[in-house]
């Protein structure tokens, strides 16, 4: 029973890292870590785990993996001190805030002889996985075009306080200064792009629109020209709906062969590959996955052998991608408001 601890109780830790770990054979979780008393004591009380807010207290608790799912301008300073105490870990994405943090934590992790992953949860998800296999197979041919698209509101802009007032909903705002969505959301489709067609990203480039009022695009078009000659467009927005009382988000994928479409629409969970022979269906699901995350974790850690969990140069790649082409679709934006 390998002995897991969780540094970060947000959201994301609450609706899928907590649940999961207690929920996965093979993993104890043994502590939790928040700055904020109220948050860390709340999901102890739900998960289990002793709660701690102090860094140092917390891995005195001696895990044998942590889970970083902390805001992503911490992931550093956590990786290095599990890598300075020997501890194997699953960090959220986006890995890192720049391509030099990410190396470092590769790194240390690398001379500390620890394993070290990222979050990529899309991989294990059962859509994932079936059209991975069926890329493999080339049941639609030679994949040649991929257009991978999220478009949604991130739970809205504005949010109500308990007594009556509108406020910038901080997670929409978090979100935004970390990046936009590009950074949060897109490296997942980015990820996904290069596992399921086996190369590398070798160009790519970005188109963007701004609907809110933040340095980073909240509306991207990322283009990504991969080896062997297949193209993928990823479009990512947090303002499809973001003011809406009733969004409807598009979450799809397509994957474009010499000999047939592969399709999957989260919206009735429909996935299906269309080709010469007719339709083959196949049964849908969500695009994440967090207990079939674990369940490779977990085996990773028995094994010592990373199998199918995503590394921390994955990682990296998708972070980079994503960082730059954001990055650079701002600063051209800023040139041509300010042309002098």
């Amino acid at each position: 029973m390998a002995r897991v601890g969780v540094m970060g109780c947000g959201a994301v830790a609450e609706f899928g890292h907590l649940p999961a770990i207690v929920g996965t054979p093979g993993l104890e979780l043994v502590a939790l870590f928040d700055p904020s008393a109220s948050r860390v004591n709340a999901m102890s009380e739900r998960f289990g785990g002793t709660p701690f807010t102090d860094p140092g207290a917390f891995f005195a608790a001696k895990p044998e993996a942590i889970v970083v799912a902390s805001p992503a301008g911490t992931h550093l300073e956590n990786v290095l001190a599990a890598a300075e105490r020997g501890i194997h870990v699953l960090c959220e994405k986006p890995l890192a805030m720049n391509d030099d943090d990410a190396q470092t934590m590769i790194d240390a992790m690398a001379s500390a002889g620890k394993m070290l992953f990222t979050g990529f949860v899309y991989r294990f998800s059962p859509v994932a996985l079936q059209i991975k296999k069926w890329v493999e197979e080339e049941i639609a041919g030679d994949i040649r075009s991929l257009r991978l698209i999220y478009d949604w509101d991130l739970h809205g802009q504005w949010e109500q306080t308990s007594d009556g007032k509108w406020i910038e909903s901080p997670r929409w705002r978090g979100r935004m200064l970390e990046g936009g969505p590009m950074v949060d959301c897109g490296v997942h489709q980015i990820d996904l792009a290069r596992w399921w067609l086996g190369g590398e990203v070798l160009r790519y480039d970005v188109a963007a629109a701004w609907v809110s009022d933040y340095e980073a695009p909240d509306h991207v078009y990322l283009h990504m020209d991969h080896e062997g000659g297949a193209h993928t467009m990823v479009e990512m927005s947090f303002t499809y709906g973001h003011t809406a009382a009733e969004p409807a988000p598009i979450f799809t994928y397509d994957l474009i062969g010499t000999g047939g479409v592969i399709h999957f629409n989260r919206d009735g969970w429909r996935l299906d590959v269309r080709h010469g022979q007719g339709t083959l269906v196949a049964p849908g699901a969500s695009e994440k996955n967090f207990p079939g995350m674990y369940a490779a974790f977990s085996e990773a850690l028995r094994t010592g052998e990373p199998g199918m969990m995503p590394s921390g140069r994955d990682g990296l790649v998708a972070t980079r991608i994503a960082r730059t082409a954001t990055e650079t679709v701002s600063a051209r934006r800023s040139s041509s408001m300010n042309p002098h």
